[in-house]
C-alpha cells in the first residue's frame, strides 16, 4: 500500500483559543497530585501532573486530540498508590503552552521522550496512549527506540493492522474555520461523543472548555498525520516489550491481527464503552492496567 494520510479517530469541529479550565479532580487525586512543568528543546513549556511514590516505577499517560492529561484522573487516583504516575498535557493542550509550531507526530513524539528524560531520567517506563496519543507514542519509539520502555498500553486507536477502520466523513476531513459559536457547539458534540455513559454536564463542559485552547489550524494538522498506516504497524512489530491493546469492537479485527502477529500482546475489547473507555469503565480498565504494570518488563537488561 502506498503512502496515505493516516487519520485517527476524532469527531467534531474546531474552537476559539481559550484559557484552560481544568477538570474537577477526585479527592484522592487532588490530595497527592502535583503540577509540574518543563521546557522542551524547541522552547515550549509543557505541563504534566505527577502523583505517587517518588521512587516508584513510572507510568506516563498521553491523552488524545486537544484534551488534557486530567482526563486520566481515575487512573491517577487508582494507580498512584503503587506507581509513580505522570500525565502529560501535550503542547497546546491542558495547561501546556499553546505554541504556534510543533504539531506533527515527530515533534509531539519528541515531546514525550523529553518528558521522560526530564522526569524519569533512569530506568524504564510504561507508556499509556489514548487515541492520538497512541500514534505519538509510536512516533517516539520510531525515533528513539524502545530502550526506555517497560511496556505499552495502547487505547482505542488503529495501529495499522489489516484493513483500516471505517472513518466517517467529518473525521476524515480537515477542520474548517467556522464561526466561534459553531466551533464551540461542534467541540461540545465531540466531547459528548466520547462517552457511552454520560459523565455529567459539568464534566463535559469543563472538557469542552479545555479542548478549545488550540488554534484551529493546528488542530487540523493533528487530525491527519501524513504517514503510511504501515509505519505504525512496523514500529509496533519492532517492539519486544509487553503490549496491552484496549479497544472497542470497531477495532476487533486489528486486535486479532496484532495478537496473531505478536506473542507478547494482550487485547481487551470494551463492548459497552465509548471512545474514552477508561472514563466509561474505570474499574475494569484500572484492574487491567494494574495487572499489566505488575508484570511489565521493568528490569530486563537494556
Amino acid at each position: 500500500m502506498g503512502v496515505q494520510a493516516f487519520r485517527f479517530e476524532a469527531w467534531g469541529g474546531a474552537a476559539i483559543a481559550a484559557a484552560c479550565i481544568c477538570l474537577a479532580v477526585p479527592d484522592a487525586v487532588s490530595a497527592q497530585a502535583v503540577d509540574r512543568a518543563f521546557t522542551t528543546t524547541d522552547g515550549v513549556r509543557l505541563h504534566y501532573i505527577e502523583a505517587g511514590p517518588a521512587d516508584g516505577r513510572t507510568v506516563v499517560f498521553v491523552p488524545g486530540w486537544t484534551l488534557p492529561g486530567r482526563i486520566f484522573d481515575a487512573q491517577i487516583a487508582a494507580l498512584s498508590d503503587r506507581w509513580r504516575v505522570l500525565a502529560l498535557d501535550p503542547r497546546g493542550q491542558g495547561e501546556s503552552q499553546v505554541a504556534p509550531f510543533g504539531y506533527t507526530a515527530e515533534r509531539r513524539g519528541r515531546d514525550i521522550a523529553e518528558l521522560i528524560d526530564h522526569a524519569a531520567p533512569s530506568g524504564r517506563v510504561v507508556l499509556v496512549g489514548w487515541s492520538l496519543g497512541v500514534l505519538e507514542i509510536l512516533s517516539m519509539i520510531g525515533d528513539r527506540g524502545q530502550d526506555r520502555i517497560a511496556g505499552l498500553i495502547l487505547i482505542d486507536n488503529s495501529v495499522g493492522e489489516g484493513p483500516p477502520p471505517i472513518v466517517g466523513a467529518r473525521t476524515a476531513s480537515p477542520e474548517t474555520l467556522p464561526d466561534p459559536a459553531v466551533r464551540r457547539a461542534r467541540r461540545a458534540a465531540f466531547i459528548d461523543g466520547l462517552f457511552a455513559h454520560d459523565p455529567g454536564a459539568d464534566y463535559r463542559a469543563r472538557l469542552t472548555e479545555s479542548a478549545l485552547r488550540m488554534d484551529p489550524t493546528d488542530e487540523a494538522r493533528l487530525r491527519v498525520y501524513d504517514a503510511p498506516r504501515e509505519r505504525w504497524r512496523d514500529i509496533l512489530h519492532g517492539v519486544d516489550r509487553p503490549v496491552l491493546y484496549v479497544v472497542r469492537p470497531r477495532l476487533r479485527d486489528q486486535a486479532n491481527a496484532l495478537t496473531a502477529a505478536r506473542p507478547n500482546v494482550r487485547a481487551e475489547i470494551f463492548t459497552d464503552a465509548g471512545h474514552a473507555l477508561f472514563v466509561d469503565e474505570p474499574e475494569r480498565f484500572n484492574a487491567l492496567a494494574a495487572d499489566f504494570l505488575t508484570a511489565a518488563d521493568w528490569d530486563a537488561p537494556q
